[in-house]
């Protein structure tokens, strides 16, 4: 039996180049970056890695490329949902092939299904795939996987491994984790919302897939840590630390924006994405920039490269500007 997936999983940011090309320079160098500052995993075609805006064989060349640069120092939990179940199929036994330690697959997106309708999604993939599978709960996009699907499903396949639940639901994951522990000791329990990792965590959970470990891995590593050493108070300190950093974050403009500008804190420029900006748009990731700067400056655990030099909000305006594309 395989050991449960643990700790701080991230999903990276998809760096992208000027011509909207995926930059693989790039993301080599930030998960390296990622692991050498405590990442437990690497989570590629996530949300937070806009899935939905590469091409099928763009995702399977940015799972290559992170499998290959994490280079077992750490496990690879990827992003593996298709339009449809059999090249979700197909994608599985792919990554599996690469090497991953198992793949994450939403509940269909766009045709809302009824909860019989995605057990036999899931039981159609779990009858189909040579590598484990964890699923992904993200009601805000997705068809929600409830918690009866996700007991039935974890009783009935040994390949679903897992769980990354992104609603923020706690006592939902308490339900699931107090009906499924008990029969599936091999059952990772992962939460997917940041503003609830501490929580979560000390409710039982296994880990998180947290968009905020991309720009600082160090604190939501140090939240998973002084749960698991049983220090909670110092935990929720940290989680307070990191709630207006996340709020920030994953309120500005499109998603994931906000999480590009954290990175940008950090001195990683990662592109702008998959998405147009209007001027308007732009403007305002910059504006926002300066205090996701500050926030991050803040939070605990940080060396002393995130210092910032003093900029006025215009100088910030020009950098991100820039950075952004804007001519």
């Amino acid at each position: 039996m395989a050991d449960r997936i643990t700790g701080i999983l991230t999903p990276n940011i998809t760096p992208v180049d000027a011509a909207g090309r995926i930059d693989e320079e790039r993301l080599r160098g930030y998960v390296d970056w990622l692991i050498d500052r405590g990442v437990d995993g690497i989570y590629p075609n996530g949300s937070t890695g806009e899935f939905v805006r590469f091409t099928a064989e763009e995702r399977r060349r940015i799972v290559q490329i992170v499998v290959e640069q994490a280079d077992g120092r750490v496990p690879v939990l990827a992003g593996a949902a298709e339009a449809n179940v059999k090249a979700t199929i197909e994608a599985c036994n792919a990554y599996g092939d690469m090497g991953v330690r198992a793949v994450a697959i939403v509940a269909p997106f766009y045709y809302r299904l009824t909860s019989e309708g995605v057990y036999a999604y899931f039981r159609e993939i779990a009858e189909h795939v040579s590598v484990d599978v964890t699923l992904y709960n993200i009601p805000l996009f997705a068809s929600p996987i409830d918690v009866e699907t996700v007991i039935r499903l974890a009783s009935e396949f040994p390949r679903v491994i897992g769980i990354k639940d992104s609603s923020g639901d706690l006592p939902n994951m308490m339900r699931m984790i107090s009906a499924i522990r008990p029969m599936r000791d091999d059952f990772s329990f992962l939460t997917g919302w940041d503003a609830a990792l501490a929580p979560m965590l000390i409710a039982g959970a296994d880990g998180g897939t947290n968009a905020t470990s991309g720009v600082v891995p160090e604190l939501t590593r140090a939240v998973h840590r002084n749960v698991i050493t049983g220090n909670h108070q110092e935990a929720m300190r940290l989680q307070y630390q990191l709630l207006p950093l996340f709020d920030a974050m994953i309120s500005l403009g499109e998603f994931p924006e906000g999480f590009r500008a954290g990175a940008r804190s950090r001195g990683w420029n990662l592109g702008p994405g998959r998405v147009p900006l209007s001027e308007q748009q732009r403007d305002a990731v910059a504006r926002t920039q300066r205090e996701i700067d500050a926030l991050v400056s803040e939070v605990a655990g940080l060396d002393e490269s995130v210092a910032l030099p003093p900029e006025t909000i215009e100088q910030i305006v020009q950098r991100v500007m820039r950075q952004l594309g804007s001519p």
